[in-house]
């Protein structure tokens, strides 16, 4: 048995602890129920039932949804919308999102693969440095799917994001008192001035 300050009382017998817990004025709660002998702890129950959501709260907050976005493409991609479709993917890798990129086939243009292929290759090429390729391109049906990753997590993304607002909050709140420091030592030199006249 663990007393309520942390301190080990020892084994004791499940009567005496219940006496234990009564005469504290404090609730017997079992801890750790398949060690040998199981571990019980005097402690306040509500509190400990608030403590650990709390914690399973915090470990959801920190928790990262996976976000795919999608961007979608034609084998015959005219060379101004394939720099636009780029820049997408490349706003998605930046936030730390991974981007599935699929190249949708129509009627003839299903018996060239290696065009939807190239494309794909070629995308992945011109991206490298803000992700990487985490499924090669696969033909599904009408479509060729590929999936880009990354290079960074989305958790430095957003704590990075979280110091540039910072720093960007922080001359503000710096400027701010330099004036109100400036009206006062005015406010006297006008008041002499209306003195003397």
């Amino acid at each position: 048995m663990v007393g309520p300050n942390g301190e080990q009382v020892g084994i004791v017998r499940v009567e005496d602890a219940l006496r234990l817990a009564a005469e504290a004025d404090l609730d017997l709660v079992e801890v750790a129920p398949m060690a040998r002998p199981p571990v019980a702890k005097l402690m306040d129950y509500g509190k400990f039932k608030y403590e650990a959501a709390m914690k399973a709260r915090e470990a959801r907050k920190n928790q990262i949804n996976t976000v795919i976005k999608e961007i979608k493409l034609r084998p015959k991609i005219d060379a101004h919308d394939y720099g636009t479709k780029k820049g997408h993917v490349e706003r998605f890798l930046k936030g730390g999102d991974k981007v599935k990129v699929t190249i949708m086939f129509r009627g003839r243009e299903q018996s060239r693969p290696e065009l939807g292929y190239r494309l794909l290759q070629r995308l992945a090429e011109d991206v490298a440095e803000l992700g990487n390729v985490e499924s090669e391109p696969k033909q599904d049906g009408r479509n060729m799917v590929m999936v880009i990753g990354p290079t960074r997590k989305k958790t430095a993304v957003r704590q990075e994001k979280k110091r540039d607002a910072e720093r960007a909050a922080a001359p503000a709140t710096e400027a701010d008192p330099a004036p109100q420091d400036e009206a006062p030592e005015n406010e006297p030199a006008a008041s002499a001035a209306g003195e003397q006249e």
